[in-house]
C-alpha cells in the first residue's frame, strides 16, 4: 500500500513539472474562462461582422434624415440638335402689310387731338384733311418698320451647352419621409439587438469548446490513469506469473488491458486537440497557441427557479425585443401606405450659371411651388394598407410563438441543470463504491483469489464513473450557458463561476 502511494505522489509530481514546462513554452496560452471570453469579444469576426452591420444601420439612419433637407442638383449638358429651332411669322407680315398699305396710302380719319399745345386750346381737334394726313403718315412709318422687322427668329442653336442649378425642397409628403426615419431607426435598433444575440449564442458556443477542452484533458488524465494502472497490473501479472500463481492467460489479459488503455488514451489525446482546435477558432487565436485552460468543470449546489428565469427573458432576450422591433416596424409600414393618401408638395427652384449658344427665351432663374397628389388610383392604396395591417397581424402572432417557445425552452434547460446536478451527486457515490470495490479486487488478485478481468473491469469500472462525472458537469455547464443565452444576460455566466455556489471537481 505504501509502495502504491509512493508511485502516485511519483507520477502527480512529474505531471506538474511537465504542465510547468509547457505552460512556460512561448506558444502555450494558459487561459482563464474570463480571457477567453474577453479574446472573443475582442477577436471574433462574428461580432465584428455585426458591428459593421450596426455602422451600415447607423448611416442609412443618418441618410434618413437627410430626406428633410433640400436637394441642391448641378446640371451640365452638351446639346447637338439635327436643325435648330426657330419661328417664322412671315405668314403673319403677308397679312398685315397689305391692311397698312391700304390704310395708309387710302384711308380717310378724322377727330385726330391737336398736338400743337399754342393751338389745341383753341382747337382741340385737327381737321378731317390733318387728321388724314397724320394718320396716313403714322401708318406708312409701321409699314417700313414690318417690312424691315426679322420675322423668322431663331429661338435656339442647334448646338448649345448649359451650366444650372436646381433645389428641391419637399416641405409635406404625408408622413412618408417620417416613416423612412422611424424605419431606419428601428433597423438600427435591430441591429444591435442582433449582435446582443450573436454575443449570447457565442458564449454558448465558448463554453461548449472551453469546458469542452477541460472535459477532454481530464479525461485524458483519467485514461493515464487507467494506463498506468494497467501497466503496474501487467508489472504485478508477470511477477505472479514467473512465481506460478496465476495462470499464464492472466497475463495475457493484462497486456491486452494495457493495449486497450494505451489506445484509449491516444483517442482522448486526438479528442483535446480536435475541441483545442475548434477554441482557438471561436476566439480567433492562431493554430499554433496551444491553450492551457485554467477553470474546472463546476456544478451549482443551487439556482433560481423557472419563472425567475422566464421573466428574466422577457425583460432582455434579444430575440424577444427583435419581434418587439418587428411589430414596431410593421405598424410603420401601416403609416407609410397611409400616406399614400396625401399630396406631396416641395419648393423647387432653378439658376442658369452659364451658358453658350443657349435660348435667350428661356428665363436666367425661376421659384415656384409643386404638388402631386393621387386622386385614383384603382383602389390600390387601400389593398396595400390592408397588406400592411395583415403584417402587423403576422408579427403579433410571431411574437406569441416566440414566447412560447422560450418560455418552453427556459423550463426544459433549467430540468437539464436539475437532471445534471443529480446525476453527478449520484456518481459521486457510485465512484466512491468503484475506488473501494477496486482496491479490494486488486488485493485478491495479489492474493489469488481474483483473476485479471476482475482487476480490470474493477478499474475501467472507476474510470467510467469519472467520466461520466465529468460529462454531466459539461453538459451542466453548457446547459447553464444556453440559459443565460436564451434569458438574453450572458455576461450573468461569469458571475456564477465565481459565486460561492460552485462545486468544482479535477481529476488528481
Amino acid at each position: 500500500m505504501i509502495r502504491l502511494r509512493v508511485f502516485w505522489c511519483f507520477v502527480i509530481m512529474a505531471c506538474l513539472v511537465q504542465l510547468k514546462s509547457y505552460a512556460q513554452s512561448s506558444d502555450v496560452k494558459v487561459l482563464t474562462f474570463s480571457d477567453v471570453y474577453e479574446q472573443m469579444m475582442g477577436n471574433s469576426h462574428v461580432l465584428k461582422q455585426a458591428e459593421y452591420q450596426m455602422d451600415e444601420k447607423a448611416a442609412e439612419l443618418r441618410a434618413a434624415k437627410g430626406l428633410r433637407a433640400p436637394k441642391i442638383n448641378l446640371t451640365g449638358t452638351a446639346v447637338q440638335m439635327a436643325d435648330p429651332l426657330h419661328l417664322d411669322l412671315t405668314p403673319v407680315r403677308d397679312a398685315i402689310t397689305p391692311l397698312y398699305s391700304a390704310l395708309g396710302n387710302f384711308g380717310n380719319f378724322s377727330g385726330v387731338p391737336n398736338p400743337d399745345p399754342a393751338t389745341n386750346q383753341m382747337m382741340p381737334v385737327l381737321p378731317d384733311d390733318m387728321s388724314t394726313a397724320a394718320v396716313r403718315a403714322q401708318l406708312l412709318e409701321g409699314l417700313d418698320h414690318v417690312n424691315a422687322a426679322e420675322w423668322d427668329q431663331m429661338i435656339q442653336e442647334k448646338r448649345f451647352a448649359s451650366l444650372s442649378a436646381s433645389v428641391v425642397w419637399p416641405i409635406f409628403t404625408g408622413g412618408k419621409i417620417n416613416a423612412a426615419n422611424e424605419a431606419a431607426r428601428i433597423h438600427e435598433e435591430e441591429a444591435g439587438l442582433q449582435k446582443d444575440q450573436k454575443q449570447a449564442e457565442l458564449l454558448s458556443e465558448l463554453v461548449t469548446r472551453y469546458y469542452g477542452l477541460v472535459l477532454s484533458r481530464e479525461s485524458e488524465k483519467v485514461r493515464q490513469q487507467v494506463l498506468d494502472a494497467m501497466e503496474k497490473h501487467l508489472y504485478d501479472a508477470k511477477k505472479l506469473s514467473e512465481q506460478g500463481q496465476i495462470a499464464q492467460v492472466e497475463k495475457l489479459h493484462a497486456e491486452v488491458a494495457k493495449a486497450d488503455a494505451e489506445r484509449e488514451l491516444k483517442k482522448a489525446r486526438r479528442q483535446s486537440h480536435i475541441v483545442e482546435r475548434s477554441l482557438q477558432n471561436t476566439v480567433a487565436m492562431e493554430a499554433a497557441d496551444s491553450i492551457v485552460a485554467v477553470n474546472q468543470l463546476f456544478v451549482l449546489k443551487g439556482i433560481g427557479d423557472e419563472d425567475q428565469f422566464v421573466e428574466l427573458a422577457k425583460a432582455n432576450s434579444p430575440l424577444l425585443q427583435q419581434v418587439s422591433s418587428k411589430n414596431e416596424l410593421s405598424q410603420t409600414g401601416v403609416k407609410l401606405e397611409q400616406s399614400n393618401y396625401l399630396p406631396t408638395v416641395a419648393l423647387t427652384g432653378m439658376y442658369d450659371i452659364a451658358n453658350k449658344d443657349f435660348s435667350p427665351y428661356v428665363p436666367e432663374w425661376m421659384v415656384g411651388v409643386g404638388l402631386k397628389w393621387t386622386l385614383f388610383d384603382g383602389v390600390a392604396r387601400t389593398r396595400k394598407v390592408q397588406a400592411a395591417k395583415y403584417r402587423v397581424n403576422q408579427v403579433e402572432e410571431a411574437g406569441l410563438k416566440a414566447q412560447d417557445d422560450i418560455e418552453t425552452v427556459i423550463r426544459k434547460l433549467h430540468q437539464q441543470l436539475g437532471m445534471q446536478l443529480e446525476q453527478h451527486e449520484s456518481l459521486k457515490k457510485s465512484l466512491t463504491f468503484a475506488e473501494v470495490y477496486l482496491e479490494s479486487k486488486d488485493m485478491a488478485f495479489h492474493e489469488g483469489l481474483a483473476t485479471s478481468a476482475d482487476v480490470v473491469d474493477a478499474r475501467l469500472l472507476v474510470a467510467r464513473f469519472k467520466i461520466e462525472q465529468l460529462q454531466a458537469m459539461y453538459q451542466y455547464d453548457v446547459a447553464l450557458a444556453a440559459l443565460m443565452q436564451i434569458c438574453g444576460v450572458p455576461a450573468q455566466f461569469n458571475n456564477y463561476i465565481t459565486s460561492d455556489l460552485v462545486i468544482t471537481q479535477t481529476i488528481d
